[in-house]
């Protein structure tokens, strides 16, 4: 424990190695410069103008990307299948989309792979084509059940 020092009095001289301890203010500009660096000026570049959002794209960037809507349309359609009546119909159709996105998200690099690519190749294939042949196989073996 160290005492305070009385006015007047110099601190011990093994005091004078440490680095005064910084402001509340000056820790929050140093985050916030860290957070949000400032981008070096480029005449080439300018930069956007403030207060103008860039334009919103209205559609995919990827080919994974056309892919992926596609998959998520087919696997809302085998959704509204099954909500209708026929479950085992819907169940293949979600499935298949789970299937076909562990097919595409094979053969896409990732990219081009787009919404497809979440983790490593493998473990999106693994875990997509697993999914979908669990449904399938599902869909197939279980058995009707009475009154049905």
């Amino acid at each position: 424990m160290s005492r305070p020092q009385p006015a007047g009095e110099e601190p011990p001289a093994h005091l004078d190695d440490v680095p005064p301890v910084p402001s509340a203010e000056e820790v929050a500009a140093e985050l916030e410069a860290v957070a949000y660096p400032a981008e070096p000026a480029d005449p080439a570049h300018p930069a956007d103008p403030v207060g103008e959002e860039p334009e919103d794209r209205r559609h995919p960037s990827t080919v994974g990307g056309l892919l992926y809507l596609f998959v998520l349309a087919a696997g809302a359609t085998g959704v509204f299948i099954a909500w209708s009546g026929d479950w085992r119909l819907g169940v293949r159709w979600i499935g298949g989309a789970l299937v076909g996105a562990a097919a595409f998200r094979l053969v896409l690099p990732r990219r081009d792979a787009g919404m497809l690519a979440v983790r490593h190749r493998l473990l999106d294939c693994l875990l997509l084509g697993g999914v979908g042949a669990v449904l399938l196989f599902l869909a197939q073996t279980i058995p009707n059940q009475p009154g049905t």
